[in-house]
């Protein structure tokens, strides 16, 4: 629960939130925040299974992206140390080649509110093309690829990762100065922010 009566407040109000009331699952708001959050993880929207258990990144990309942080669940869950602040707060529904973007909705309503409460983040980590159109828009025409391998440029305050959904395999495969330089670096700014 976020320490902070502002930030509780704000949570109340967006988990009640139908903006999206016609959404093929109707609305749930998944996001987890507390004023005191170091680390902010910034991704798309929640999926059909994250929709269904209404626990954001409690699925194969969240047990990669754990590891990749190099923290447990607990860890990962304790809203005091780590933000989880989708682009979109509700499942978008399905489209022919997978989950469908973010609502256009969401972002202009509650980001800027949300991001004024979490004050003492030192490190975001974004997550696919939406979050880095909203965070990093300078990079709005690039690749993910060439985004993430730009990571240097913005660490140790940023970082952007590629989706840690087993369907990015491939990816990490075929770059491995991923894992190899970029998750050592994260790993041990991410001990020394929790």
């Amino acid at each position: 629960m976020p320490d902070d009566p502002d930030a509780k407040t704000l949570l109340e109000e967006v988990r009640v939130c139908t903006i999206c009331k016609d959404l093929p699952l109707g609305p749930r708001p998944i996001l987890q925040i507390s004023a005191s959050a170091k680390i902010l993880i910034v991704g798309q929207a929640p999926g059909r299974i994250t929709h269904h258990k209404g626990i954001p990144f409690d699925d194969p990309s969240g047990n990669r992206l754990r590891s990749w942080l190099g923290v447990d669940r607990d860890t990962f869950y304790d809203a005091s140390k780590i933000a989880i602040l989708p682009m979109g707060f509700c499942f978008p529904g399905t489209g022919k080649s997978g989950d469908l973007p973010p609502r256009s909705e969401c972002a202009p309503a509650w980001r800027e509110r949300i991001l004024s409460t979490l004050q003492e983040v030192e490190l975001t980590l974004i997550i696919g093309r939406y979050a880095i159109d909203w965070h990093l828009p300078a990079y709005s025409s690039s690749t993910v690829t060439a985004a993430v391998k730009s990571w240097a440029e913005f660490w140790p305050e940023q970082l952007i990762l590629p989706h840690p959904s087993p369907r990015n395999n491939r990816w990490l495969k075929s770059n491995p100065w991923f894992e190899d330089d970029v998750i050592p670096s994260l790993q041990e700014r991410v001990k020394q922010l929790i």
